[in-house]
Order: C-alpha cells, then structure tokens, then sequence
C-alpha cells in the first residue's frame, strides 16, 4: 500500500487506457503506479456476484435480520456513516443479502 505524498491519504489503484495509476483517495493526487502487488482491481455488477473490496482486503459486514422493504428477504449487511454534522447521530445503511436494495436509517 501506497499513501499520498500530498495529504497522507490512502492512494487507491484505477486501471486506464495507459496502464494502472494510484489515485489518492483524499485529494484525487494521481500517479503511475509501478506494481499493483497487494492490489486487486474488481468490478461490481448485479449479474456477477464479487466481494467488496477495501485497501486491498475483502471487506466482511455484520449482518442482522430485517425485512427488505424491496423483496422481503429478512436478512441484511449493515454498516453505519455520519452523514450529518459531528454532534448529531449516525446514519445506518442495509444492503439486503437477496437483491441487493440498499436503504438507510437514521438513528
């Protein structure tokens, strides 16, 4: 793993036209990137199911049971966001383990 000589941040691999580029995901600094080891570049579609994937590593969410307001399958990945200013509560998102419909709470 790399980290942006600008702002510290993590850089992220993108595939181009060119070739791999890491790619700040901080302030968007951009440079070629030499060897992608560690890396593995994945696409997500609804026909092909892929893990999610985070700095390199698959990403395993909790889970919980609740209903899916698009199916109706009773069991959901979860994960929690502050979308909202630092002194006010989370914001809860679900991802059903069916169909995939993502929807959120807030708390």
């Amino acid at each position: 793993m790399e980290f942006c000589p600008k702002c510290g941040n993590l850089m992220l691999p993108k595939k181009i036209e060119e070739g791999p580029i890491l790619v700040c995901s901080g302030c968007g600094y951009a440079t070629k990137a030499s060897a992608l080891e560690g890396y593995r570049l994945t696409r997500t579609s609804k026909e092909r199911k892929e893990p999610m994937v985070v700095e390199g590593m698959p990403v395993t969410l909790p889970t919980t049971h609740t209903r899916c307001p698009s199916c109706g399958h009773n069991k959901a990945y979860w994960w929690l966001r502050q979308t909202r200013a630092a002194d006010e509560a989370t914001t809860r998102f679900y991802r059903c383990a069916k169909c995939d419909h993502t929807w959120r709470e807030y708390t």
